[in-house]
């Protein structure tokens, strides 16, 4: 039902509109994807390598989206796609998002991540069909601060390769911003989880894991990191609406948060109340550079554009449970 509620406040917006997805095929993508099918957009998503077994693959996204296997560091063939599409909205959601990753191999991380932001900066001051841009960022673009929210005011700080190829890609983006008018929107996030999210690192995809395989959840982190939990089609919400209001939303940041902003451990406790299932742990501490507390400020995104969450663990976590059940059927 979700789709179908944000289809009919969008509908007017997207149809018969030319918008490229850069990694539409992965998680938060995937959810994007499939609503601007709804809106009868014109989609083009660029991608790496697929999963078969992909939220993407899996809801047959494909046969409703022109799919290119270009990597978003290669600025000519990507600029060719955005004049040749007639591209007039872009989400950049192409990036190397895992920090475990990012501290075994930080040169890839940054390559990737601030490389890919150039190219779309670039290509959209270049083509003068692009009315708007959203960039796709994170929480972790303002590296450690104080036990508070962060808000978009706050300075840019990541001190770590993950940290700092995402501040570096904010202050990238906001300097054709501010010297070129380009009609980009940052937006950060907080932990997004949801239905496709295939990298069993993160906490809810690997517990999901655990409690379906029966096997013993290992904690990188002692228990006791805190950060939002935002479900995926708000996210989606969000996106729709920042190109919706390109207007008021162009040249600026957007925090996205939510009101779960818990631990690990309380996490688990809450997913363990509403599935009436025991998940077994074990803290193993083993985490590097990761960031004690994050919880986002989204006070302006609320205020000036009207967004705000609909979902939460409760009336999401049974059906996401569900699909990964089917996913391990496949």
């Amino acid at each position: 039902m979700e789709g179908v509620e944000l289809s009919i406040i969008f509908m007017n917006i997207f149809k018969n509109t030319n918008v490229l997805v850069t990694g539409g095929t992965g998680f938060v993508g995937a959810h994007l994807v499939e609503e601007l099918i709804k809106q009868k957009a014109n989609i083009v998503t660029t991608y790496i390598s697929e999963n078969p077994k992909s939220y993407f693959r899996s809801k047959k996204l494909n046969q409703y989206t022109s799919t290119v296997n270009i990597d978003v560091c290669d600025y000519e063939k990507l600029f060719d796609i955005i004049t040749k599409y007639k591209i007039e909205y872009i989400y950049h959601l192409a990036a190397q998002a895992l920090v475990d990753v990012a501290y075994d191999n930080p040169k890839r991380t940054l390559y990737t991540n601030i490389l890919g932001t150039i190219n779309i900066c670039e290509s959209a001051r270049l083509y003068s069909k692009v009315k708007g841009v959203i960039i796709a960022s994170s929480d972790k673009a303002y590296g450690k601060l104080s036990q508070a929210k962060y808000k978009e005011t706050d300075p840019l700080a990541g001190d770590h390769p993950y940290e700092v190829s995402k501040s570096a890609a904010d202050l990238i983006a906001n300097s054709y911003i501010q010297t070129y008018k380009v009609p980009i929107v940052i937006t950060r996030f907080g932990n997004i989880y949801g239905q496709g999210d295939l990298n069993f690192s993160r906490i809810i995809p690997g517990i999901m894991e655990a409690l379906i395989n029966h096997q013993t959840l290992l904690l990188r982190s002692n228990g006791k990191f805190v950060r939002d939990y935002l479900y995926v089609k708000d996210v989606v919400a969000g996106y729709l609406t920042l190109a919706e209001k390109i207007d008021i939303s162009r040249g600026q940041a957007f925090n996205f948060g939510s009101n779960e902003t818990l631990t690990v451990l309380e996490l688990i406790n809450r997913i363990e109340k509403i599935l009436h299932k025991k998940i077994d742990f074990k803290i193993i501490n083993t985490a590097h550079n990761e960031i004690p507390y994050q919880s986002l400020d989204y006070s302006k995104i609320s205020k000036l554009l009207g967004w705000k969450t609909k979902w939460n663990l409760k009336n999401t976590i049974k059906s996401i449970y569900k699909f990964y059940r089917q996913y391990y059927e496949m």
